[in-house]
């Protein structure tokens, strides 16, 4: 009996690499194949085969990387609460593997993704010249 896509809990390598670069260029952010790729063995050599791990285990480079795969989808944060025995509370800290986004964004075509314009960023031209100028 096979998974459906949707239901899966797990990704591979080359899905996660494409999901990586669609993401990226959602952003307008451009990342190669192979920076795709290299930042997609990062992130599974700390994930393996579970698809949350704590987050006191990064460095602070790592949680970097991190956060950038937050910001386009690939990866989710929860926090877990509990009490100690001296009654203080204790919060860690997880990332997850976003599957289901995952599969989304890798299943997407370059065609897809929208390509940044000018008039994306003529909010500069509303910016007066003096402000432009070193003092």
């Amino acid at each position: 009996m096979a998974i459906s896509e949707e239901r899966r809990n797990y990704t591979r390598i080359e899905e996660l690499s494409q999901a990586i670069s669609a993401g990226m260029g959602l952003q307008n952010r451009r990342m190669i194949a192979e920076e795709s790729m290299s930042a997609a063995e990062h992130i599974i050599n700390f994930f393996g085969y579970s698809t949350r791990v704590i987050d006191n285990m990064l460095e602070p480079e790592d949680r970097d990387a991190f956060y950038t795969m937050e910001d386009i989808g690939v990866l989710q944060t929860e926090r877990e609460e509990t009490t100690l025995f001296d009654g203080r509370e204790w919060r860690i800290h997880y990332w997850i593997l976003n599957v289901p986004k995952i599969i989304s964004l890798s299943k997407m075509k370059t065609d897809d993704i929208e390509k940044g314009t000018m008039e994306t960023f003529t909010v500069y031209d509303e910016i007066p010249d003096e402000y432009w100028t070193l003092n």
